[in-house]
Order: structure tokens, then sequence, then C-alpha cells
């Protein structure tokens, strides 16, 4: 991430560099204001997308979940997800 940091002229934990490494490992970024009409926190998200690889962008926050479990330093379930990174071949 660092390599990439410098490459891309950013901190490593900047949304470009961590959303490029993301892409360049078969994640497709989802924007999911474009695909539904309600606000997802992470747990609801977990409950309706319970298989898969997910990577979510949360304000100034970033969460990965697999299967149904995420995982964080703290709890985050009640968090607003702004996109998030799917994992294509694990959908």
């Amino acid at each position: 991430m660092a390599l990439l940091g410098i490459k891309l002229g950013d901190m490593p934990s900047a949304n470009a560099v961590w959303g490029a490494h993301l892409a360049r490992n078969g994640f497709v970024k989802e924007h999911l204001a474009n695909s539904c009409e309600m606000e997802y926190t992470v747990d609801r998200f977990v409950r309706d997308n319970y298989r898969g690889v997910y990577v979510f962008a949360l304000s100034g926050h970033v969460v990965c979940a697999i299967d149904g479990d995420y995982f964080d330093s703290w709890n985050s379930g009640n968090e607003i997800v702004l996109y998030d990174w799917r994992l294509t071949d694990a959908i």
C-alpha cells in the first residue's frame, strides 16, 4: 500500500489508494445510493448480503465483511455504508 501511495502521490490510507488496490485485486465498486432507496447500516447490509467479501466505506472509516460477519476494531454496525467494494469472484 505504501508503494502504491507513492506511485499515486497520496497516503496509503487515502480512499483513492486503497480503492485502487482493491480494484487491482478483483473488487468492483458499488454506489449504494444508485442501487437502493434506503440508507444501509453495516448490520443491515451484512444481513441482506450474507455471502461474499465486501469492503465498506464509512464516513472516515473502512470495514471488511466476509460471509455475513464484519471485522472492525469497534462496533460499527450502526454506521451508514457510503459505498462498498465487492469481490466479484466470491459472490
